[in-house]
């Protein structure tokens, strides 16, 4: 079935990630500023700054997925192929992501790798949830 860009559905699949991405960093910054912040005082625009900048690697997590399947080795138009590998390359960012925070933190020990299996079993059981809604 043909979508908004009629033989383009990884297009459509690139857009919705990237702008879902967006409207997450939105929601992020928004309670952030308004969550904790308005309960003590209105905040000015370089905290309003400060925060949207610090939240905007949410927007840059969608970008990965988004190019996997813009640019990915799944032939044709396949939809469903295109989900599990922006699927596949968001789990992934996210398990690196973790370690390379937990390790700017300085987190002691083996707290790194704590870290990358929690987000792993996070991530699988994401995976795991789309296996169980589409069959």
């Amino acid at each position: 079935m043909p979508g908004t860009f009629g033989t383009f559905p990884r297009l459509e699949l690139v857009l919705l990630l990237l702008l879902t991405g967006v409207v997450f960093w939105i929601a992020h910054a928004h309670a952030h500023l308004f969550g904790a912040r308005l309960a003590q005082r209105p905040p000015d625009l370089a905290v309003v700054r400060r925060v949207c900048r610090e939240e905007w690697t949410i927007v840059r997590a969608a970008v990965p997925p988004a190019v996997a399947v813009g640019v990915g080795p799944v032939p044709g138009p396949d939809v469903q192929g295109g989900q599990w590998l922006a699927l596949s390359v968001a789990v992934t960012g996210q398990v690196g992501w973790s370690v390379a925070a937990a390790r700017q933190a300085g987190a002691p020990g083996r707290l790194p790798v704590l870290s990358a299996l929690v987000n792993l079993v996070l991530g699988l059981v994401i995976l795991a949830s789309k296996l169980w809604l589409t069959h």
